[in-house]
């Protein structure tokens, strides 16, 4: 199968049908398993035979959902968990010791930020941050022993975009894995691993489920990593996928690309609609020429995302005010939803950060976050107009 076409992947990758030959994907809502015999449930734990002991530690249906992801990601293996941030931390938390050192972009979604600013320093792990794509910056923090490197790319909420291999090459001379948090890309419009990262994670509560239904997280990785350090993790500290959630995801993934690109390309006619506006002070999406890293974010990613930043003429209350009078688009902190979602980060998903760290993002107290769904384009077009006039 890792030899077939993308599509063939999304809707087939993974599939084990058990003996009653159904037609699509079965949902194993057990949580334990039987054994024949004493012997074999020994054997199973001992790891001699293939045989499911539980489903914290593997599920059939889970199993499924992490081989079709890591297919379409190209990678050696998946582990799938209960959500995004689960995932973030299992990846950094599963190797990372006291004494250790990480360094990590400061565009980061704030509790990426919390992760790795506040809980990790507490067990003894340097947090270093790096802001922007200057590689004399990335060069200086580099230039001692580092375990791990962590970024998002594009950025939450800015969409600022990183340039992966640049980084990657640095981080891997001083002895480090790279995480990338790929969720506004998604594994359709960027592949890190191919421009050096060693583990991507994902929200996949995010496009991957993208219909507003459940929660969930994954990472992959190679098998290497998964067997020195993540299996054990997992299983004895439990932030497994439910299996119910890992069948909605696989659904998920059989439409994924049809709506990534559909929502992509909605979302750059909208980001062209909203920089002709005199209400919107800048727009930010990285597949318009006056994006700052524009040219870099082409050469990684095939399309500009579905997600739009942008500043509104005005302050909070008038920002509010925009925001209320939306008709069609709702007020939501979720994004890569079929439903077109908008928030205002300062003063939801970024809010627990400083003033200072957010002013110094470019997260300002007008600055605002849209996620494009699959509704009619001229449709959103004139809610947003409505809603600024």
């Amino acid at each position: 199968m890792n030899k077939k076409n993308i599509d063939t992947i999304l809707v087939r990758g993974g599939l084990t049908r058990s003996n009653f030959d159904e037609t699509s994907e079965a949902l194993f809502l057990n949580s334990g398993y039987v054994y024949e015999s004493a012997e074999q449930a020994e054997a199973s734990f001992k790891q001699e035979i293939d045989h499911y002991v539980y489903s914290r530690y593997g599920n059939p249906t889970v199993e499924m959902f992490q081989n079709r992801l890591a297919l379409l990601e190209g990678a050696q293996s998946c582990f799938a968990t209960a959500t995004g941030m689960a995932a973030v931390f299992a990846s950094l938390a599963c190797f990372l010791k006291k004494g250790d050192r990480i360094v990590a972009s400061e565009a980061l979604f704030s509790s990426c930020h919390y992760i790795i600013n506040d809980i990790l320093p507490r067990y003894g792990i340097e947090a270093v941050f790096v802001f922007g794509n200057d590689k004399a910056d990335w060069e200086q923090a580099l230039s001692k022993p580092t375990q791990a490197v962590f970024l998002e790319t594009p950025s939450n909420p800015l969409l600022e975009v990183l340039d992966i291999r640049m980084i990657a090459d640095l981080a891997h001379q001083a002895g480090a894995r790279v995480v990338v948090d790929n969720v506004f890309a998604t594994p359709i419009l960027q592949k890190p691993l191919e421009l050096g990262a060693d583990i991507v994670v994902y929200s996949t509560t995010k496009h991957i489920d993208g219909q507003g239904r459940c929660l969930g997280g994954a990472i992959l990785c190679s098998q290497e990593f998964i067997d020195e350090h993540l299996l054990a993790f997992m299983r004895h500290t439990g932030p497994s996928m439910s299996p119910f959630n890992a069948w909605v995801m696989l659904k998920g993934l059989e439409t994924l690309r049809l709506r990534v690109e559909a929502q992509s390309h909605a979302a750059h006619k909208i980001a062209e609609f909203l920089q002709s506006q005199k209400k919107i002070l800048k727009t930010r999406y990285p597949a318009l020429p006056t994006h700052p890293q524009h040219q870099l974010a082409m050469q990684q990613m095939s399309m500009g995302s579905t997600l739009i930043s942008f500043d509104y003429d005005g302050d909070k209350a008038q920002v509010f005010r925009f925001l209320n009078r939306l008709q069609v688009i709702d007020i939501s902190n979720n994004l890569g939803d079929t439903k077109s979602l908008i928030t205002h980060p300062p003063t939801t998903t970024h809010k627990r950060l400083e003033e200072e760290i957010r002013l110094r993002l470019g997260i300002l107290p007008n600055s605002v976050r849209l996620s494009v769904g699959l509704e009619d384009v001229q449709d959103l077009c004139d809610d947003l107009a409505q809603a600024m006039n």
